[in-house]
């Protein structure tokens, strides 16, 4: 019988930012969203969702430091913090 490809559980790795880097980021991001005007929530949920750096502000540099980390850090980074 053939191998299911899909019975086996496949590991991700990758090479990240340190978890104090990405706290940082993201609260500078969430700072100059918040001062913008912005709900910073929001903002940041939009961009998770769609990956669209447009949901965040230029303001004090946050789109090009948010552009620094991949979603997929922030996530982890989000997920080990909440279940901490």
């Amino acid at each position: 019988m053939p191998q299911n490809h899909n019975d086996h559980t496949v590991s991700f790795k990758w090479d990240k930012e340190e978890p104090d880097q990405v706290y940082n980021i993201l609260k500078a991001v969430y700072e100059a969203l918040e001062e913008k005007g912005y709900n910073p929530l929001n903002q940041l949920v939009g961009y998770m969702i769609s990956g669209e750096p447009a949901y965040i502000t230029s303001h004090k540099q946050a789109r090009n430091l948010i552009g620094k980390i991949d979603r997929d850090e922030i996530m982890e980074a989000l997920l080990k913090k909440y279940l901490e």
